[in-house]
């Protein structure tokens, strides 16, 4: 494990480098963030940059992502500061999931007041939304046979759980899965989903087993559920940028 981490770290150090950018937070993000990576899973690095402040003041603007390396082991890419920011504000789910990663690479100190400012950002509807049509499709493209890749359970489950836990509390969910496994469920569901953990510790990420049916059904009727929320849910879209405009100037100025 000190090796990866050691290895992700380089990349991290060459791409700041090679693409004259500093790096304001670098995470996990994907399984091993969540907390249900297989023995085989890649590692989603993502990572939020910042570039010299002159190429913000030219009149074509730089490319907004870079997309590091693509392999059987690691997965690295990033977004500039202005993307990411335009991107709070639009309510994008998989941004604060970055931002609440438990797995961080490196971070700083700007990073924290962006972190800070994008909770005025938090969209319970772009979320809600997010994270059941995550589950539907996860659910309608994988399992629906008799017999079913064990890990796709987690990428529907795991949705439909933060939609609840964006229900009951009104914030941002926990990425850990075990941290959403706290949210009240039926003792059936909890035995359903304790016997998939323990199957999961002993397959790989392609391996088929039976449909677990309290899991199954479980997914049928909060995937519809959450739909009905998503779409009783008010715009609450936080339209006022300014302490968005203002943590980026401040930023763009930093490097």
């Amino acid at each position: 494990m000190e090796d990866i981490i050691a290895k992700i770290n380089e990349k991290l150090d060459e791409i700041e480098q090679k693409e004259g950018v500093k790096i304001l937070h670098a995470v996990e993000s994907g399984s091993r963030a969540w907390g249900f990576a297989s023995p085989d899973s890649v590692y989603d690095v993502r990572f939020v940059y910042v570039r010299p402040f002159e190429d913000y003041l030219c009149l074509e603007d730089p490319r907004d992502v870079i997309e590091w390396q693509l392999d059987e082991v690691l997965d690295i890419n990033g977004w500039d500061v202005k993307k990411a920011l335009r991107q709070f504000a639009r309510g994008n789910a998989t941004l604060f999931e970055w931002s609440l990663s438990p797995v961080v690479y490196r971070t700083t100190e700007e990073w924290a007041k962006i972190s800070e400012v994008s909770r005025q950002y938090f969209s319970e509807k772009s979320a809600v939304y997010h994270y059941y049509g995550t589950a539907n499709n996860t659910f309608l493209e994988y399992l629906q046979g008799e017999n079913v890749r064990y890990k796709k359970y987690f990428y529907a489950l795991r949705p439909l759980l933060a939609a609840q836990y964006i229900e009951q509390f009104h914030e941002a969910p926990p990425v850990l899965f075990e941290d959403l496994l706290k949210l009240d469920l039926s003792p059936e569901l909890r035995a359903g989903i304790d016997e998939l953990l323990e199957i999961k510790k002993r397959t790989t990420e392609k391996e088929e087993n039976p449909q677990i049916p309290v899991i199954r059904d479980f997914l049928a009727s909060e995937i519809a559920r959450q739909k009905e929320i998503a779409d009783r849910l008010a715009d609450d879209h936080n339209k006022d940028w300014t302490a968005l405009n203002q943590a980026y100037r401040e930023v763009i100025r930093m490097k």
